[in-house]
């Protein structure tokens, strides 16, 4: 059975927790979620801890099920 969203594509352009926790609620409904974030900075939320190895647990939670692109906007 497919999911609600299946077949649309949403570009998270969010930073931080709101936003991306907003984005995973849409790929657990089956939305394709392309993460776009700053090739420099990328999304503030991986530097708070705690963490496993490089990786932050809260960015790794609210992030999981969507792909992602480093982009420079300017």
């Amino acid at each position: 059975m497919p999911l609600p969203l299946s077949g649309i594509r949403v570009i998270d352009l969010t930073r931080l927790l709101p936003g991306p926790f907003a984005t995973q609620l849409l790929s657990n409904l089956g939305a394709d979620v392309i993460k776009v974030e700053d090739p420099e900075v990328g999304d503030y939320l991986r530097l708070v801890p705690p963490a496993l190895d490089d990786t932050s647990y809260a960015f790794a939670m609210v992030n999981r099920n969507k792909r992602s692109v480093a982009v420079n906007l300017k």
